[in-house]
């Protein structure tokens, strides 16, 4: 199973010119091992800054993160191959193959089990990229694209798994699909991996979330919803969350 997370009461501020700028204030919430959440909210509500901290890219100002009982801005190096990100850009590299962009995760740890190729032939499976392993970025669609990033993501089996709008920028049939397979994926896998899932569309959250997170500025949860796994099933039901989680960013 994948590393619980909890956030407890996490502020951060960024210095400026100016002054100091408050991007999250008392942000709390706990993600159970195995569990996906989905956090929703505007634009500049602090979702993306939770997400980076989380990572240990970013350190908090105030409050404390724990991942799996360590914290990964002070034990970054210790969360190698541990955690794994998925952006709304996919960031992959233009002079790399599908194939080769997709090892990048398994050189930096410099995994001495079977051959990259091997398990990144695997997730391509899954995914479906059979055929485009000798492709380069740029002769792939925006959705083939997200999916080999998908495919680096998982080849590196993480314990936790961050997407920050990684369909959003995707039609909704192409995002649709990847919702699915992406689901599949996680709660699939031999290792149910902890997920937490940013994204601006409400639906989305509801769709692929155990739970939802609702979070609004200044930087703060302010609702939490459990969604029913027959949520998809009743319309009415999932309008009745859906208008619950508007009134809550209006």
């Amino acid at each position: 199973m994948g590393l619980p997370i909890s956030v407890t009461d996490v502020r951060k501020e960024f210095q400026t010119d100016t002054g100091s700028v408050t991007a999250i204030e008392q942000f709390s919430f706990e993600v159970e091992s195995g569990e996906i959440i989905t956090m929703v909210g505007p634009t500049g509500c602090g979702k993306s800054t939770v997400l980076n901290i989380i990572l240990g890219v970013l350190p908090p100002s105030a409050g404390e993160v724990v991942v799996g009982q360590r914290r990964p801005y002070e034990e970054f190096d210790s969360f190698s191959g541990e955690l794994a990100a998925v952006f709304q850009k996919d960031r992959l590299l233009p002079w790399r193959t599908a194939t080769e962009n997709a090892q990048l995760g398994l050189e930096a740890l410099n995994d001495s089990g079977a051959h990259p190729e091997d398990q990144v032939d695997k997730w391509f499976k899954m995914l479906g990229l059979v055929g485009y392993e000798d492709a380069y970025p740029q002769e792939l669609s925006g959705g083939m694209r997200q999916r080999v990033g998908l495919a680096r993501a998982f080849v590196v089996d993480p314990e936790i798994l961050l997407l920050d709008e990684a369909f959003g920028h995707l039609d909704e049939v192409t995002a649709t699909d990847l919702r699915e397979d992406f689901l599949d994926l996680v709660r699939n896998g031999q290792s149910r991996t902890t997920a937490m899932f940013i994204t601006h569309d409400i639906d989305e959250a509801l769709t692929i979330g155990d739970r939802v997170l609702v979070s609004r500025s200044p930087g703060r949860v302010v609702d939490t919803i459990n969604v029913p796994s027959s949520l998809n099933e009743e319309p009415e039901l999932h309008q009745q969350y859906r208008t619950r989680i508007l009134s809550q960013l209006q």
